[in-house]
């Protein structure tokens, strides 16, 4: 699906024109508008996600790591994802590890032409002393970024399990991904910006990614996170309110209950322990 002039789908021209001369509401409906194709892509990839989720569901029972790299917009959304992992299903730091193009100055400004480094995303990987056990999921809208399709032809190389996330078909990414998974979300509202709905196909797949997986992980009980760390008084209310529920106890006894265990599962786990004895 690319056009006459052989650029990626991200890159073509946008639907709309003349956006400078649209009024507020007008900007505002059409954007919307196109923001509204985003999940009938993400459901037209679902086996490819579905495939790569069951890939690494395996490795990751066998004790390894997932890796998220990309450059730019692409990249921070797969450090959000990656930090957001730890508090939500109470997994250790460094077990979903999230890099960037340019390193963690990256997150908050640009730095110039480090996506084009071919050598930089293993020479990244190799910090962390990856092994076969660990899986690397390459995120890029156009599906062309250096730094990460350098990154995973070396995985390739070292018999690394290897998925992508890419905007466009036929993407030089997924040539070099054992799991592609590619969201055809069209042209950008502003052309070329992939911040915005390639952006947000992106944030979607990874959401379904990692909670699909911390699932199949066993870090959710019913449709709760009974793992969540306990990192402010809103988590601990939450936690409480499951106890409550669970155990059919007081918000006091509760809420005393968690913050001994430290945990929800564990508090559930020591009550029906003592329940039985």
């Amino acid at each position: 699906m690319k056009n006459k002039t052989n650029l990626p789908l991200t890159e073509t021209a946008s639907y709309y024109d003349n956006l400078e001369k649209m009024g507020v509401r007008e900007l505002l409906v059409s954007i919307n508008k196109e923001d509204k194709t985003v999940p009938l892509a993400i459901e037209k990839a679902i086996p490819s996600i579905e495939r790569l989720v069951v890939k690494i569901v395996s490795k990751m029972k066998l004790g390894g790591r997932l890796f998220y790299m990309g450059a730019g917009t692409s990249g921070r959304l797969g450090i959000v994802d990656a930090s957001e992992c730890p508090p939500t299903f109470g997994v250790a730091q460094g077990l979903v590890i999230g890099l960037i193009a340019g390193g963690d100055s990256a997150i908050r400004k640009a730095v110039e032409f480090a996506e084009d480094d071919t050598q930089q995303g293993w020479k990244d990987l190799k910090k962390y002393k990856i092994t076969t056990k660990d899986v690397v999921v390459g995120i890029a809208a156009s599906g062309a970024t250096p730094y990460v399709v350098g990154a995973l032809e070396q995985c390739r190389k070292n018999k690394i399990l290897t998925g992508s996330i890419s905007c466009t078909s036929n993407a030089p990414l997924s040539a070099v991904s054992d799991n592609p998974v590619e969201l055809l979300t069209g042209p950008e509202f502003v052309t070329g910006s992939t911040r915005m709905k390639a952006g947000t196909a992106q944030k979607l797949a990874l959401n379904m990614i990692s909670t699909s997986v911390m699932i199949q992980l066993g870090r959710v009980k019913g449709n709760r996170m009974v793992d969540m760390q306990l990192s402010n008084n809103k988590l601990v209310k939450r936690g409480t309110r499951m106890i409550m529920s669970e155990l059919g106890l007081s918000a006091e006894v509760a809420k005393k209950m968690l913050l001994k265990e430290g945990s929800v599962r564990k508090a559930i786990q020591m009550a029906n322990t003592k329940k039985h004895k």
